[in-house]
């Protein structure tokens, strides 16, 4: 089957296709994770954080055969690069010593999360085509600048690639469960020095009289919510910049999805001073835990390696969950035990010769990640290199 076997609609308001639908597609597909759901998405869109007014204009692409969903892709107008982790701000630039308009562009990708997972929702492989099909000549028609598919799966940018667009490398921090029983267990299959770094991190919060503690689903009260959230709005504040998210949109997330949600509270004594954000999905042997947000109202040495990687490596180990990922960037992710992996983009522009440019840009940028990689997988914290996860 080609697009033009589908009924193709657009959505600018997920509320338009009912959960069920939407989640019946992930659950068909099988290789969509915790933020691809409806409950999680429609949050971001229903509360305002990802909407036309922040720049974020829904249009979500569907295939229907019949009454039955047989693909979609997140899909939004944006007018500028923010909440996005793959950077292409020079491209822009471009645009604008050019004299020529760079936004809006289309952009497939979940808002203000770097994490991978499919973009190219289907049923089946015929679907999986006719949607890349009519997303291009979606892009194609329109008079936007571009199109982007951020952090989706190798297999799904080599499709995208076969149709004319671009690859891009990129790379994150993922740790691997190898069949620890205990942090301790973890702790002896990392070098001798990388060991005794993080023993005395976890020492230096003891020693602040700070007790950190975990919360899940719904343990989770409004009042830890709102401590949370005004941690993340001091993260964003320390930074000069402005929260993408909402008090409102987490306590949706706290009332359709608590079974994916951890909280890791920090306090002294009687007053909270640290929280952090773990989203999971507990599917056995190939859970996944997400670092997501962070925020402290006090300095406390260690407290953020304490919080974001080691109550995060401690949760992963107890639930059996095969990988925690980082978040985006920072090597120093590696002295905490974590990997290097690479990510998947897929790009394309409008104009031949910008289009062009950019895959020569994408060819060097290319050869200095794999460099970069090899260097640093040079750096494991691992007395023995496990093989490199996926990516």
């Amino acid at each position: 089957m080609n697009a033009t076997n589908y009924r193709t609609q657009i959505f600018n308001d997920l509320a338009g296709i009912a959960s069920d639908t939407w989640d019946g597609l992930l659950e068909a597909d099988g290789g969509a994770n915790v933020f691809l759901r409806h409950a999680f998405l429609h949050a971001l869109h229903a509360t305002g954080c990802a909407s036309s007014r922040t720049g974020w204009a829904p249009a979500y692409l569907t295939l229907w055969h019949g009454d039955s969903l047989a693909a979609a892709t997140p899909l939004y107008a944006k007018d500028h690069s923010y909440g996005e982790y793959v950077f292409d701000w020079s491209w822009a630039e471009a645009y604008q010593r050019a004299g020529l308009e760079y936004y809006p562009k289309w952009l497939s990708a979940v808002p203000f999360t770097p994490v991978s997972g499919r973009r190219l929702l289907a049923r089946d492989a015929a679907a999986r085509s006719a949607l890349v099909e009519a997303l291009l000549g979606l892009a194609r028609g329109s008079r936007l600048s571009s199109l982007h598919v951020l952090l989706a799966p190798r297999e799904d940018v080599a499709l995208l690639e076969s149709h004319g667009m671009l690859a891009r490398r990129t790379v994150q921090f993922h740790w691997r469960n190898a069949g620890y029983t205990t942090f301790d267990d973890f702790l002896a299959a990392l070098t001798q020095p990388k060991r005794k770094k993080i023993r005395a991190e976890r020492r230096k919060v003891d020693a602040s009289d700070v007790q950190v503690h975990r919360r899940v689903g719904r343990e989770i009260t409004e009042a830890d919510w709102a401590f949370f959230h005004r941690c993340y709005r001091t993260t964003y504040a320390a930074h000069y910049s402005t929260p993408y998210l909402n008090f409102e949109f987490f306590l949706r997330l706290a009332e359709q999805m608590p079974e994916s949600l951890m909280l890791v509270l920090a306090r002294r004594g009687r007053r909270s001073i640290g929280a952090a954000l773990g989203v999971y999905e507990s599917t056995p042997a190939t859970g996944r835990l997400y670092g997501r947000y962070w925020g402290a109202v006090e300095h406390v040495p260690c407290l953020h390696f304490e919080c974001c990687y080691y109550q995060m490596i401690e949760f992963a180990i107890e639930r059996k969950l095969a990988i925690f990922e980082g978040g985006a960037q920072g090597p120093h992710k590696m002295a905490r035990g974590l990997d290097p992996v690479t990510t998947w983009s897929a790009h394309w522009l409008a104009l031949p010769q910008m289009h062009a440019a950019v895959a020569r840009f994408l060819a060097r940028e290319s050869q200095g990640v794999e460099h970069a990689i090899e260097e640093l997988e040079e750096h494991r914290a691992f007395s023995e290199s496990p093989p490199p996860l996926a990516g």
